[in-house]
């Protein structure tokens, strides 16, 4: 059983462009993340997508929404898909987060969860994901935690290495997840 994963974040967001760690707030898309949603459905529309699944954060809600409106793909929101929880500190300033992420990889933000606590709950979605769409492509949008659950499942990569390494925002990521274990590849 295996199923192919093509990953693409949630457009740029108000906070993206102030330099705010949003985390589980709801944020909204900028003009900016508008125009890149709907470059992302030009880009998605007949790529063979049988589904799109998409965190329930209104961000990428958002995102979903422009790029696929008045397709027949369907989109299914699900909270497991949602950022790392940075509960009292939802809302920091991004140079808060930088400074803070290695050292909550295992212990929680306070109110939160912990990184590899986001990784997990977005591993299960993924588990179940490779079962239920066997021989199928979809499309999940979501943030830099489903994007390290995607890199850590799919092809081993530690949660300190993705930690420590800069994101970068590009149109998508390939991944093939199957029960025995996932690759990787560039979109």
């Amino acid at each position: 059983m295996s199923v192919a994963v093509v990953f693409e974040t949630h457009s740029t967001s108000v906070d993206n462009e102030r330099g705010i760690a949003t985390g589980w707030n709801q944020g909204e898309l900028s003009a900016t993340g508008r125009e890149q949603a709907r470059e992302l459905g030009e880009r998605r529309r007949d790529d063979g997508i049988a589904v799109v699944f998409t965190s329930d954060l209104r961000r990428a809600v958002e995102t979903a929404e422009l790029a696929f409106a008045g397709s027949p793909i369907p989109v299914v929101h699900d909270a497991r898909l949602r950022e790392c929880n940075y509960g009292l500190l939802n809302g920091m300033p991004r140079a808060q987060l930088e400074a803070e992420r290695v050292l909550r990889l295992e212990t929680p933000f306070p109110g939160g969860e912990s990184w590899r606590e986001a990784v997990d709950r977005i591993a299960g979605f993924l588990r179940e994901l490779a079962e239920s769409h066997d021989g199928r492509r979809v499309l999940v949008i979501g943030h830099v935690a489903t994007r390290w659950a995607l890199d850590h499942v799919a092809t081993g990569v530690p949660l300190a290495t993705l930690a420590e390494a800069p994101f970068a925002w590009r149109e998508g990521w390939e991944y093939t997840l199957s029960s025995e274990g996932g690759t990787h590849h560039d979109a």
